[in-house]
């Protein structure tokens, strides 16, 4: 998986427009192998954008879990104590 798409399912509060608008970004980018489409190709670029924002939409209105929903913060800081020792001097 793309390294800027997160985990959107199963926060509190949930998934934001934006959030889920950014990960179908990152994944339009990686499919395509184009962080910015040319002209040619914008139409179609920002088509699969909305469309697949949408769609993710629905599977997270969708998906059910009986895990208790995870704190963002501590996800967060979690993340950076992972960033902080993968990057650290050896």
């Amino acid at each position: 998986m793309c390294r800027n798409i997160r985990t959107l399912h199963n926060f509190e509060p949930a998934a934001t427009g934006d959030e889920v608008h950014a990960a179908a970004l990152q994944y339009v980018r990686k499919v395509s192998g184009s962080a910015k489409p040319s002209k040619a190709n914008e139409q179609a670029f920002n088509r699969a954008v909305a469309e697949i924002a949408h769609i993710t939409g629905h599977l997270l209105e969708d998906l059910v879990t009986t895990a208790a929903p995870k704190d963002r913060e501590v996800e967060a800081t979690k993340a950076r104590a992972r960033a902080a020792r993968r990057y650290a001097p050896a």
